[in-house]
């Protein structure tokens, strides 16, 4: 699934391709409670629907994610912040100094049973997913995607960065440029600060134009190799579409990766709860699918996604379809049980699909394309001489 650049130097050797889906048994529950946005089933229906339909094998394998060291934690996220989760998951609570400091124990990031150990094992999980696809072209880690955490404070749900630690494993293997791409409805914050000034990095991030945490604007460079791509309301799929043909594509090609890694929410799509965008599953796995052969070495991460039903069918969708296994029309009885068995508070009853229970792809959300998709292409590509190799 590689994809040789003009003029590029391939650094990395890849044995046959078997890509690998990395998750752990810690995701069968949901850790967050009450009516917090992810107190629902996320990725323990995916796990469960790609065994029904029978799509780990012995070249398409499941691997059991690691709980990433202390050491390895340490490599971005400051001890004394480490050191406060493990404190707050033993006691069950925060003091109000470390609230306020850690940004822990409140509403948005509370404190619950496992917490660390589940923040960890996502760690774990993007440093294998990084060194499987060093290894063999490809990883999917769904539970990855933590992208709004802060080296010294939690943020936006995210405790600890796990994509900062699947870009730091590539670098550790002598990749001199790792591509980061966001199609998470909310800006990857956090990713883009931790790599700011680092020029082996570039970070491109396609998210919802006024919409949390109000940063990553058109014209945000933070520090040179960062591009913004903030969206109206209701983005359609040609809208989509028409933004990975004329910016995301052309900027990958003019940076020319030897790594990428894709923080891949479900949040866009149709029928969130926590963004207004319109994308369908289908428009959102063919860009991630043009975007992979784009690096020799990419790591597919999870990311947001508030809705258990579009969460569930997009990602197993994407398994499928990086796996390289036939999509069926209709899912499984078990599948379907499966999924009438999921709730959720903040998406109302009678605004749950019928498909949703029985297929995995969506139809397609065509519409017109508004100028403003145009200007946004044209202020990104403004300037890409920075992109370049040196």
């Amino acid at each position: 699934m590689s994809e040789s650049l003009p003029g590029r130097s391939l650094r990395l050797r890849k044995t046959l391709m078997a890509p690998a889906f990395i998750s752990s048994e810690i995701y069968r529950a949901t850790g967050y409670s009450g009516n917090h946005p992810l107190a629902i089933a996320r990725v323990g229906p995916v796990m469960t629907i790609a065994r029904h339909l029978g799509w780990f094998t012995e070249t398409t394998p499941y691997l059991e994610s690691p709980q990433a060291s202390l050491d390895a934690l340490r490599r971005f996220h400051a001890p004394d912040y480490i050191d406060a989760l493990r404190d707050a998951e033993a006691a069950g609570r925060v003091s109000p100094d470390a609230r306020e400091v850690y940004n822990i124990g409140t509403m948005e990031n509370p404190v619950f049973p496992g917490l660390f150990q589940r923040a960890a094992t996502s760690v774990g999980g993007s440093i294998l997913a990084a060194k499987h696809a060093l290894a063999h072209g490809l990883a999917f880690h769904p539970a990855g995607g933590t992208h709004h955490g802060m080296r010294a404070r939690a943020n936006g749900f995210c405790f600890f960065n796990d994509p900062v630690f699947a870009i730091l494993t590539l670098l550790d293997a002598g990749t001199s440029r790792v591509l980061y791409i966001d199609l998470d409805a909310h800006h990857g914050d956090g990713v883009e600060a931790a790599f700011a000034q680092d020029p082996r990095v570039m970070t491109i991030s396609l998210h919802e134009e006024n919409r949390w945490p109000f940063s990553g604007t058109l014209h945000d460079r933070a520090g040179g190799h960062a591009r913004n791509l903030p969206v109206p309301r209701a983005l359609n799929d040609s809208e989509f579409d028409r933004l990975i043909d004329t910016a995301v594509l052309p900027l990958t090609r003019a940076f020319r990766p030897d790594a990428m890694v894709l923080t891949c929410g479900a949040d866009p799509l149709c029928g969130d709860p926590l963004s207004s965008l319109a994308l369908s599953n289908g428009a959102l796995t063919d860009a991630i699918l043009r975007l992979v052969p784009l690096a020799p070495a990419t790591v597919v991460l999870g990311g947001g996604g508030y809705n258990p039903w579009t969460v569930a069918r997009f990602w197993t969708l994407l398994w499928g379809r990086l796996a390289g296994h036939a999509i069926p029309d209709r899912l499984p009885e078990e599948a379907t049980a499966l999924l009438t068995t999921l709730d959720c508070d903040l998406v109302e009853e009678e605004d749950r699909d019928p498909a949703w229970f029985t297929t995995l792809q969506d139809p397609r959300n065509d519409g017109p394309v508004r100028d403003r998709i145009d200007d946004i292409a044209a202020a990104v590509l403004r300037e890409t001489t920075d992109l370049q190799p040196a």
